[in-house]
């Protein structure tokens, strides 16, 4: 009268230890020994089934070690050995609370609590199902493969319950799952009214996004969830995932099939108990009448009244009941009846290990088991295994709880109007294995609902969280150089320099590097320009060193024209160091090189200008010959000349050393070049070889009306004009492709290479044009003035002759202090030593004195030369005539 009859969880569980337990008789586990059970209903309340517990102590109380306790000698004592129940949790543990004092071992069946697990608090407490801890488990594992985020939670306020909803918000914020909406269910359904139902069925309704629900309930409970769901029109808004208190129970299905339709339940591992269903179907109420119950389950069964039965406020049918009824095999089983049965067969096998050491294995019970202590069957019970009837080996784990198998079962509709449970995976170790070609949310719809608060947000898109809500939250683009973080997604990243976003804005990718590569159009034309360049200079060198010693070639001054030769070699063979992959090394040497080569071109060129400036310019004041204009002179002060360039790139390289990196002209650039081209310090490498240019350009200004003999000095003062023009052409292109470092490195090897070219050109192609073409004109008179050598040619051996000589002696000893190895005077009168001769060098200023102030005097009234020869005291006078 406690409540309606529960044919599944109540009668087929209680049949079902009955039927075990006559098994086990049957089988002699126990040699004439019978085990029996005294049954008393708990009505599912944790308060009723601990007022029946105590019924159970009544026969130990003898049991425990205290004898003040003492039973009635009249009442028949129920001595107890176990207690095999209950079945829900709440109730297993009022029952545990009280069966521990007086240290009855209890085997629940139903009860999965995690609490129960605890041993501490409950010694002797064991089940023969798994904890609800790896239901919880599976339960999460089944959310996750959905694709769920945001899920909402109804659980029984119960111990059973609460215990599984802490443990699932737990896990549920570990595997970052939101809960959208949590509600608690009345354990006992028949306190609550409808309202409390619809309720929780419209605070759900208020997340719609929560497509997903988890209901951690008892089948009562959760029928009247379902009929909520169906009163308010929230048919197919949710999709559920149930506990094992209430899946695959027709109590919450019946009549609920469309809100039920989807569900995806987490049940233990069980087998059919082999032979119970024929068992259970032959009953009746004549041949069952040791369970007291079984009358009300006929009646519920067959909807009819049985005759002589009491009244109940279940069974007020119309009909009565023929005694003719019998079960069908269409009759639905609980899935779960192996745990019943395995439980009353633990008991039976620790009994008899424990009937074994203790009586030896004598039939009977022997005085040791006179009564059975509690804690000593407790050891034997924790230890046993088994094979049980379902065919399953079973054995207790170490915290006294069933192995960790479970089904994952689906509440599906085959066909139009044909529902039914099927199994669709496992839940095993751990591990889910889910078929989901199996599973059909709705007929033809095999996808499962979304339930995510919020969409994951695009590619480049960070998040940005409701406020108290954690997996709610709205999107918005980083910006084209940034992508979400890859640690805060609600945080955008800015890509370093050289790198940008991927295709999926996920992940900075590195910009590939660019940098004037030796296969490009810039790089194969500044090395075709500079190789021509090189083979026509050392077309040059070769044509110097075979005519080594003609005048011409003598004339221009061999040492320092090798040196200058050389100077645009390497003019030259820059480029092929400028497009060169950079690295630390190449960058030095390219720092070094761009300066150094115009170092040696241009020392070379100074050294000249300036030798022919000095002689020149000492002239005027005095027939001295100037110092340091000898070959070995003019090499000193060239070496010195490229010494300071190495000088300079020696501290440059010290406090800045050379180094390859990348810049970022845009941000979409990756450049890999030299330091030097960033910050323009090559100006620095420069700088020393443009103060060489300025003072070359400077000194042929000052020698551009020298004789014609002397015309070098005009061809260098042209090379030093365009070599200007060049290189003021080239700062505004080299300063305006910053942005273009092929361009860049391609301008400089090219006016470098350019200027080169230009040297050749103007210094040595009118040598090469003589050499080669006009060798008749490689003598020494063509060395001289015209004018001289008219002169010369008319005047035959007389004094006028003598001065010719001597003219161009001075004037070619001023170029070659050699000269005595050529001339020789023949009049002797006149005549003086080679060495003397040579000495009158000095004398060129005085003959450029009179070539640049004879304006209207023809070189026919030249005086003699022996009036121009210094006398003793190295003083000069000119003709009276000449003077004024």
């Amino acid at each position: 009268t406690c409540g309606p009859i529960m044919p599944q969880g109540g009668i087929q569980a209680l049949e079902a230890m009955l039927y075990t337990l006559d098994q086990v008789n049957k089988q002699q586990l126990l040699p004439n020994i019978t085990l029996g059970a005294h049954i008393l209903d708990d009505c599912d309340k944790d308060t009723y089934g601990l007022e029946m517990a105590v019924d159970f102590i009544k026969g130990s109380i003898s049991n425990i070690d205290d004898a003040e306790y003492h039973c009635n000698k009249t009442q028949v004592r129920k001595v107890i050995s176990g207690v095999v129940g209950a079945a829900s949790s709440v109730t297993s543990i009022q029952v545990a609370n009280l069966l521990r004092l007086f240290r009855i071992p209890q085997v629940s069946f139903f009860s999965t609590s995690p609490e129960l697990s605890n041993k501490q608090r409950f010694e002797y407490f064991s089940r023969t199902i798994p904890s609800d801890h790896y239901q919880v488990k599976a339960m999460v594992e089944i959310v996750k493969r959905m694709g769920w985020s945001y899920v909402s939670i109804i659980y029984e306020e119960s111990n059973y319950g609460i215990k599984a909803f802490e443990e699932l918000e737990e896990l549920l914020a570990r595997n970052n799952i939101c809960i959208a909406v949590k509600e608690k269910l009345v354990k006992d359904s028949g306190v609550a009214d409808e309202n409390a139902y619809d309720n929780i069925v419209l605070k759900l309704l208020t997340k719609p996004r929560a497509r997903g629900a988890i209901i951690f309930g008892s089948d009562q409970e959760v029928r009247e969830v379902m009929r909520a769901v169906r009163r308010n029109n929230a048919t197919g808004a949710f999709s559920w995932i149930g506990s094992d208190g209430w899946s695959a129970r027709n109590l919450v299905s019946d009549g609920n099939e469309p809100e039920v339709e989807g569900t995806l339940s987490v049940q233990p591992q069980a087998n059919p108990v082999k032979g119970f269903e024929e068992y259970f179907l032959n009953l009746t109420v004549e041949n069952n009448q040791r369970n007291p119950w079984f009358v009300e389950f006929w009646e519920d069964h067959f909807q009819c009244r049985y005759p002589g039965s009491f009244g109940t406020p279940y069974n007020g049918y119309n009909s009565t009941c023929t005694t003719k009824e019998r079960l069908s095999k269409d009759t639905d089983f609980e899935d779960q009846l192996q745990f019943v049965s395995d439980a009353v067969m633990a008991f039976a096998y620790a009994l008899r290990d424990m009937h074994r050491d203790l009586c030896g294995g004598r039939p009977s019970l022997c005085d040791a088991m006179r009564p059975t202590k509690g804690a000593d069957l407790l050891k034997y019970l924790r230890k046993v295994q088994f094979q049980g009837l379902s065919g399953d080996h079973f054995r207790f784990d170490v915290n006294g709880d069933g192995p960790a198998r479970y089904n994952i079962i689906h509440f599906k509709q085959s066909a139009a109007g044909l529902y039914h449970w099927v199994k669709v995976g496992e839940y095993y170790e751990g591990e889910l294995r889910l078929n989901m070609t199996e599973v059909q949310f709705k007929l033809l719809h095999p996808k499962p609902p979304e339930s995510v608060c919020s969409l994951p947000c695009e590619r480049g898109q960070a998040k940005k969280y409701v406020e108290g809500e954690s997996c709610c939250w709205h999107c918005f683009n980083c910006s084209t150089y940034q992508i979400r973080h890859p640690i805060d997604e609600t945080q955008c990243l800015t890509c370093q320099l050289g790198t940008l976003p991927d295709a999926t804005k996920q992940f900075c990718q590195t910009i590939p590097e660019v940098y004037l590569r030796p296969e490009s159009a810039w790089a194969i034309g500044a090395m075709a320009f500079s190789a021509t360049g090189i083979l026509v200079t050392l077309f040059v060198v070769g044509v110097f060193v075979r005519h080594n010693d003609t005048p011409i070639v003598r004339a221009s001054g061999r040492e320092l024209s090798y040196i200058l030769l050389a100077g645009i070699l390497m003019c030259y063979a820059v480029t092929f160091a400028l497009v060169l992959k950079p690295t630390n090394i190449v960058c030095a040497i390219q720092r070094f090189s761009v300066g150094f080569c115009f170092t040696v071109v241009y020392a070379a060129l100074l050294t000249k200008t300036n030798r022919i400036a000095r002689i020149f310019k000492a002239g005027k004041q005095s027939a001295k010959r100037p110092s340091f204009i000898s070959p070995k002179s003019q090499l000193v002060i060239c070496f010195f000349l490229i010494f300071i360039q190495i000088l300079i790139n020696g501290v440059w390289m010290v406090i800045a050393p050379s180094h390859a990196m990348y810049h970022h002209p845009t941000r979409e650039d990756n450049m890999l070049v030299c330091d030097s081209y960033i910050d323009a310090s090559y100006m620095i490498a420069f700088f020393y070889p443009i103060v060489l240019i300025v003072i070359c350009t400077v000194y042929a200004v000052l020698t551009r009306k020298i004789p014609e003999a002397f015309n070098e000095s005009k061809h260098i003062g042209f090379t030093m004009y365009t070599t200007c023009v060049i290189w003021l052409a080239f700062v505004p292109l080299y300063f305006g492709t910053a942005n273009h470092v092929p361009l860049r490195i391609t301008s400089m090897s090219v006016t470098i290479s350019l200027s080169a070219s230009v040297t050749v050109a103007c210094l040595f192609s009118p040598k090469l044009y003589i050499i080669l073409i006009r060798p008749e004109r490689n003598v020494r008179q063509s060395m001289m003035p015209p004018r001289y050598g008219n002169m010369h040619r008319t005047a035959g051996t007389g004094p006028s002759s003598m001065m010719a000589a001597a003219v161009v002696t001075a004037a070619t000893c001023a170029q070659e202090e050699k000269i005595q190895k050529h001339i020789t005077p023949t009049n002797t009168e006149h005549s003086t030593k080679a060495k003397k001769l040579c000495e009158m060098a000095t004398q060129t200023i005085t003959i450029t004195n009179i070539f640049t102030n004879l304006d209207n005097i023809t070189y026919s009234q030249i005086p003699y030369a022996d009036q121009y020869v210094p006398n003793n005291n190295h003083h000069h006078h000119l003709p009276q005539q000449q003077q004024q």
